[in-house]
């Protein structure tokens, strides 16, 4: 509650000061410093109430049909939904054994560890499209929507070069987190 006032007292308060100080000077120095503290109290308040400003503009504001209409029901697919789930769920269930075996096991297999990174990097990828989808909706945002999906792309392909260099020309993935872990 007291976070919705702030704004409002640190105006009045900066300005109830430059009222009291305006009103024992002289004339033409009220002038100068009236001006300057209301500057400063609105740029100070304006900082603590972000609120009021939004960092994004807001999306379009489009109505279609009228309120009447049914809600559109989107296209069944068989790629959507409870399979993508599923899958999801699979990677990040075998994620689990496939991190703690060469630990557990004191082993270093180049078999192992290149699955340890591609299942890291299909899970990345797939949490990260989830955000994509559920916060940039292609009604609103189409354009980007589709530049944040090649982007996320691009950086996956990025990672998977990145990696597959780190698996073949350096340690590898498990070698390099058990030397951190014991330095």
């Amino acid at each position: 509650m007291a976070s919705i006032f702030r704004p409002t007292l640190l105006r009045q308060t900066a300005l109830a000061a430059s009222t009291r100080r305006a009103a024992t000077a002289a004339l033409s120095r009220q002038q100068l410093i009236r001006p300057a503290v209301a500057k400063d109290a609105a740029r100070v308040a304006a900082f603590h109430a972000s609120s009021r400003r939004s960092l994004l503009p807001p999306g379009p504001q489009v109505i279609k049909g009228t309120v009447n209409d049914p809600a559109p029901i989107p296209e069944t697919s068989p790629s959507h939904g409870s399979y993508h789930w599923t899958f999801e769920r699979v990677i990040a269930v075998g994620l689990i054994p496939l991190t703690v075996a060469p630990f557990a096991g004191s082993s270093l297999n180049p078999g192992l560890d290149a699955v340890l990174c591609s299942l890291l990097l299909v899970h990345s990828h797939l949490g990260f499209q989830s955000v994509i989808i559920d916060y940039i909706p292609t009604s609103r945002f189409p354009k980007s929507r589709k530049a944040a999906m090649w982007l996320l792309n691009a950086a996956t392909a990025l990672v998977g070069v990145g990696l597959y260099e780190f698996e073949t020309n350096d340690v590898g993935l498990t070698e390099a987190v058990k030397r951190v872990w014991k330095a």
